[in-house]
């Protein structure tokens, strides 16, 4: 692995009646390309059935020119993928189609179900044959087998039994194109138009990117019916508060990405002015790890008037996959990533601003690396609180025994990582510093304070519906 940066599932593109809806899928995955790198795929309506193109890889590994020839519907759906449930292999790419009684539909999946095992199993007794190892699949076999009721009912139905962090996109081949939000509102989910056609994206920056107008983001427990004839928005039961992921605005969005009415870059900023507030240090540079840290550094550096400094610069030309390092150079998967400006940062104190330590093995790589070039002091400063707790809504540490700060103690973890003092920033300055009222009520920060609202499966792992 490069690094150890968490990674959360996928990001989702829709459109609705325009006449080049698959090429305009692809910009807005190229636009979310960082919420999934292990494959891509759009989906298109075509003469009343569903077309679609879907691969291993990046979106422009996956796509070429040739296959916008084949996908030439008007309504398209599109999916970049990291799996939470569900090993990485083709057969688990989305977007992920199905034919039932002379109709096709296409689901698009951001999340992870929490009840996927006790889900899969209720259907499988009934009858169902599953064809992927996704916990989104369950969700179409749901969806298909209550249409007797008719569409919003079984949509609504559907919705009801699944507990987690969902947002999907769902395609039907008469043209519908519905967008879902979970009743809890872990994953984000937004709404805009170009010209006369409606776009669903998982962030306002694939908005941005194809040119459509923002209108708003769902809310949590909408389910949004996009037809010719205009839009119908239906609701779920939802908790009394929401539980939108926190996580969100500390990593996962694109910093140009406007989420519950705050740009991410701004409250990034926000998040490391109020750590420069709570733990000041005397030193001659603030810097970031790039790309992660940079804007809480930038934060910091204004609030302390320390100035800020790129004193490591990134390779933006190593891919996801290069030829892998021998044992004896095991050091090498880091190094060749990030490399440190020496005549910067020798003889300097520096203080580094990271947005997260998960396993510590990498920020322990890079810190040896700085000790090698000469630097003096080395401050740690995080822009969130300890992750001690795994997470079960979609993000890949699952396991207590990933977490780092769940085994040892600040000052522990100094010294593991070779330190001169680490700080983390706490959760009640991380959620002031958002902007948000009632933050308490507003985020899910169960990794960090262990307090999960939704309860999970307890047979819930990767890899709990592959066979065996």
């Amino acid at each position: 692995m490069i690094d150890e940066k968490p990674r959360e599932s996928c990001g989702l593109f829709g459109i609705h009646n325009h006449p080049d809806a698959a090429r305009l899928s692809y910009f807005g995955l190229y636009a979310l390309q960082h919420r999934g790198q292990e494959s891509a795929g759009i989906a298109v309506v075509r003469e009343k059935t569903i077309a679609s193109h879907k691969g291993m890889g990046l979106v422009s590994d996956v796509f070429k020119n040739t296959h916008f020839e084949e996908l030439n519907g008007v309504t398209a759906v599109g999916h970049v993928r990291y799996s939470t449930t569900g090993s990485s292999i083709l057969s688990n790419a989305q977007p992920f189609v199905v034919h039932h009684r002379n109709k096709s539909y296409a689901v698009a999946h951001n999340g992870n179900l929490v009840n996927a095992h006790s889900l899969k199993q209720e259907l499988e007794e009934s009858g169902s044959i599953f064809q992927t190892t996704m916990d989104s699949e369950a969700f179409l076999h749901f969806l298909v087998s209550n249409l007797k009721y008719g569409f919003e009912q079984a949509l609504i139905y559907t919705v009801s039994r699944m507990k987690g962090a969902f947002s999907f996109i769902v395609m039907t081949s008469q043209g519908e194109l519905v967008g879902i939000k979970d009743p809890n509102g872990f994953r984000p989910l937004c709404l805009g138009k170009l010209n006369g056609s409606y776009v669903l994206a998982s962030e306002s920056c694939a908005l941005d990117l194809v040119q459509a107008e923002w209108i708003r983001e769902l809310d949590p427990g909408e389910i949004v019916i996009i037809r010719e004839n205009g839009i119908k928005s239906l609701r779920t039961p939802t908790p009394k508060t929401s539980h939108f992921c926190i996580f969100e605005f500390i990593y996962f969005a694109r910093p140009d990405s406007n989420i519950s009415g705050l740009n991410v870059y701004q409250v990034r900023k926000a998040h490391g002015r109020r750590l420069a507030r709570e733990a000041p240090v005397d030193a001659d540079l603030v810097m970031p790890f790039p790309d992660s840290g940079t804007y809480a550094a930038l934060g910091y550096s204004e609030e302390s008037g320390i100035p800020f400094e790129m004193g490591m610069i990134r390779n933006h030309y190593v891919g996801r996959t290069f030829i892998q390092p021998t044992q004896s150079m095991r050091d090498f998967g880091v190094r060749v990533k990030l490399n440190p400006v020496k005549d910067l940062l020798r003889g300097k104190d520096i203080i580094i601003i990271e947005d997260s330590i998960i396993r510590g093995t990498t920020v322990r790589t890079r810190v040896r690396a700085l000790r090698e070039i000469g630097v003096k002091r080395i401050h740690l400063r995080v822009s969130g609180p300890p992750h001690r707790f795994p997470c079960h809504y979609g993000i890949d540490f699952s396991t207590k025994g990933e977490l780092i700060a769940a085994s040892k103690s600040v000052q522990e973890l100094s010294d593991f990582l070779g330190l001169d003092s680490l700080h983390y920033l706490s959760l009640r300055g991380l959620l002031d510093a958002t902007g948000i009222e009632n933050p308490e009520s507003y985020f899910c920060k169960a990794c960090f304070d262990g307090c999960y609202p939704v309860e999970f499966d307890e047979n819930l792992s990767k890899s709990c519906l592959e066979i065996r």
